[in-house]
């Protein structure tokens, strides 16, 4: 077991394609000692987003703080703090602020999946 403090961890630029003011810190992976999953926190400024992509993995996601939309190819879905988001496998998706503060998410992904880095 551990404990590992986020204020350890630096949140570092989103850098695939299509991202906008987007950030994230590796809470937890597999140099954690992770064998199935990681944790990741996003942090997207007003008006950014994460890339629009899809993989063949689901997310689970919890919303910290802000409010936002999930977008896909046909569809929007607003969320805001504390709900739950879940995204199936293949699913074309990007996170998008569409509020006037941060947007904070936890996202669980399967470990060494290299997603929105």
């Amino acid at each position: 077991m551990r404990v590992i403090p986020s204020s350890s961890i630096a949140f570092q630029p989103v850098t695939t394609e299509g991202a906008c003011g987007a950030f994230i810190k590796e809470l937890i992976t597999d140099r954690d000692g992770a064998p199935t999953f990681a944790m990741r926190l996003f942090e997207i400024a007003p008006g950014g987003n994460t890339p629009l992509h899809q993989h063949p993995w689901e997310h689970e996601v919890f919303i910290l703080s802000g409010q936002g939309e999930l977008r896909g190819q046909n569809e929007s879905h607003p969320f805001r703090e504390g709900d739950a988001v879940f995204v199936p496998p293949d699913e074309l998706h990007t996170f998008v602020n569409t509020g006037e503060q941060p947007l904070r998410l936890l996202c669980m992904i399967p470990v060494q999946q290299p997603c929105c880095r």
